[in-house]
């Protein structure tokens, strides 16, 4: 069965909680609803043999209602598909998890957590990754400003000069096309 093929079937199986598919160069796309997104996912795997989680990301598409949007990629070792779901979050909703399905979505919760604040309920450890706890901001939001937000964290990392600065690489940032503008190594006359 081709991913076309498995797309039908779980149009069939799930009916309305399949809300729309887009094929795009040959990959294909499931928009669900969030409350059977997990079902979904679960089928997924269980029925249609998609064994590997290869990544689940969060969009937030601000000015929107839903803002969120759950995004996971799925492939089959066996059969060498892959497949996307896509599940819009209303606001102030929990994601169910899906750790206990594919136990590599632990790590990819918590950033997603970390970054967006998109929570997940049943998740087992829904803690920060990357930011310290306590840190009252969520960086990959796209109200987040890009200058950042103050903090009460001592300034330890930016006490010198920038590593970078000065260093082994430059780029010209007036050259007339891409490969002239990548960094690269000084020549040392």
């Amino acid at each position: 069965m081709n991913a076309a093929q498995m797309v039908t079937a779980l149009k069939e199986k799930f009916g309305e909680a399949v809300l729309s598919t887009v094929e795009f160069r040959g990959e294909h796309t499931l928009n669900v609803t969030l409350a059977t997104a997990r079902p979904i996912l679960k089928y997924c795997r269980d029925e249609m043999a998609f064994d590997y989680l290869m990544d689940i990301s969060s969009l937030d598409h601000l000015g929107e209602e839903p803002r969120f949007e759950m995004v996971y990629e799925l492939y089959g070792y066996g059969h060498l598909q892959s497949l996307r779901i896509k599940a819009k979050i209303p606001d102030g909703e929990d994601v169910p998890t899906v750790s206990d399905i594919w136990p590599t979505a632990n790590w990819h919760e918590r950033e997603i957590w970390d970054m967006m604040g998109i929570k997940f309920s049943g998740h087992p450890d829904l803690r920060r990754i990357l930011m310290w706890e306590g840190y009252p901001y969520f960086p990959l939001r796209k109200d987040f400003p890009l200058a950042g937000k103050p903090s009460e964290m001592p300034d330890v990392a930016f006490t010198g000069v920038a590593p970078m600065a000065d260093g082994p690489f430059v780029t010209s940032a007036g050259a007339p096309d891409t490969v002239a503008r990548e960094p690269r190594a000084k020549h040392v006359e």
